[in-house]
């Protein structure tokens, strides 16, 4: 073959790897807001608000707590799970949506901040926490209305944790309610022999100050096990094996039923796999009612999006440039049209992901910014200066604590602002 065949074949070959390398970004993926999200921004805009702000849709949250009684269907209790609703009035309005006062906490100021303000709650405490922490909520509660001995019950992971919780029952004379966390697969810590909760158990039978209540066993890995592992079903089935041996193992122990004790489970991901067959008493969940985009799961697919970040644009400019390769913006652009502008928006750097308009993204050379962030979009994309982004949250635990109060939209306006969870002692 002649030269002049191989060099036009490598530039026919070269200019056919950059238009499919060009194609492989999926053309102008730009738009712009949908009618829903031009009605919520139009809802910001007569509210006043101009920063960032966290929204809930008072209509989806609540159409996700009806999905989720709808699959309880009365086999199982409801437990909240309060770190994915950092809120009182968040949780007020599930609570009352889902008749239940149960509530799963995972942080200490949280946990006297619920003693006080919601005091006919019944709480159980979602992690173990260190025995100071244990000690500092006992020395900051104030409302005799919550009885901490009859609605709180602290989750321990190991004997040598029960030890520590048995020396401050004895010190400060109370009567502490024990859960026992049991590790089920998830491989985070907790009992996972049966001799060692038979001696947990023989402990709390010595200690006046300790109360057996119950076990908790999670279980989110069961919803991302990989077929090559038997897929999430054979994980479900090892999960409730394991969790009704220790039951099992408990009540031979015992001598009794613990048909009357509080024996926790699922989470988001997996409650809809019980159906009442399983020992697990009550379900945990939370995060299902406002669906961030770690939930975006097989399992959660008649939950829909309740929870969106709402941020002003500052800058609208027509070219996105980086510092120091200003001249290949253009070619940038060329290779993937959804690069061509840039948007700067007030904050940035969530845990969240581009919403609306569709077709937004962050920039890998440009970098990230919790001041002003650059999204980058095609030319079909019209935001201008003061217009709005929605942002996804990937989750709702911290992320929530962000903005300050929550944005309640519903009937096509912002009708109420919902103070989120703060620190305090």
């Amino acid at each position: 073959m002649k030269r002049r065949h191989l060099l036009a074949g490598a530039v026919v070959g070269g200019a056919g790897l950059l238009w499919g390398w060009r194609a492989s970004n999926g053309g102008d993926r730009g738009g712009n807001h949908s009618a829903s999200f031009q009605a919520l921004s139009a809802a910001l805009d007569r509210a006043g608000l101009a920063r960032p702000t966290l929204v809930i849709d008072k209509q989806k949250l609540l159409a996700n707590a009806d999905v989720l009684k709808q699959h309880l269907a009365g086999k199982y209790h409801y437990r909240v799970v309060a770190k994915s609703l950092p809120s009182l009035p968040l949780l007020q309005a599930v609570m009352t949506r889902t008749h239940t006062r149960r509530l799963m906490v995972f942080h200490q100021p949280f946990l006297n901040l619920i003693a006080r303000e919601l005091p006919d709650t019944e709480l159980l405490l979602g992690k173990p926490m260190p025995v100071a922490a244990a000690a500092r909520f006992y020395e900051h509660h104030r409302n005799p209305e919550f009885d901490a001995r009859e609605q709180l019950q602290w989750l321990v992971d190991s004997g040598a944790r029960l030890q520590q919780y048995a020396e401050l029952a004895r010190q400060r004379g109370e009567l502490m309610q024990i859960n026992l966390e049991l590790d089920v697969g998830l491989h985070r810590g907790g009992f996972s022999e049966n001799d060692a909760v038979i001696a947990a158990l023989a402990l709390i039978e010595r200690e006046p100050g300790l109360q057996f209540s119950g076990f908790m066993g999670y279980d989110p890995h069961v919803a991302k096990t990989p077929g090559l592992l038997g897929g999430p079903d054979k994980a479900f089935a090892a999960v409730q094996q394991r969790y009704q041996e220790f039951v099992d193992v408990a009540e031979k122990h015992l001598g009794r039923s613990l048909s009357g004790a509080t024996l926790n489970a699922a989470g988001s991901p997996t409650y809809q796999r019980y159906d009442g067959q399983q020992v697990a008493t009550e379900l945990a969940a939370g995060s299902a009612l406002v669906k961030p985009t770690d939930f975006d799961l097989d399992s959660l697919a008649d939950h829909q999006p309740a929870a969106f970040i709402a941020t002003p644009v500052l800058k609208s400019l027509p070219v996105a440039q980086v510092p120091g390769i200003e001249k290949l913006a253009r070619l940038q652009s060329w290779f993937n049209p959804n690069t061509r502008q840039a948007f700067f928006i007030y904050g940035g750097y969530w845990k969240a992901l581009p919403e609306s308009p569709p077709g937004l993204s962050t920039h890998a050379l440009y970098g990230r910014s919790t001041n002003q962030e650059m999204l980058n979009g095609s030319a079909s994309i019209t935001l201008q200066p003061d217009d709005w982004v929605f942002l996804r949250p990937t989750q709702s635990e911290h992320v929530f604590l962000q903005f300050g109060d929550i944005a309640v939209y519903e009937g096509g306006d912002i009708v109420d602002s919902w103070p989120v969870f703060t620190q305090g002692a």
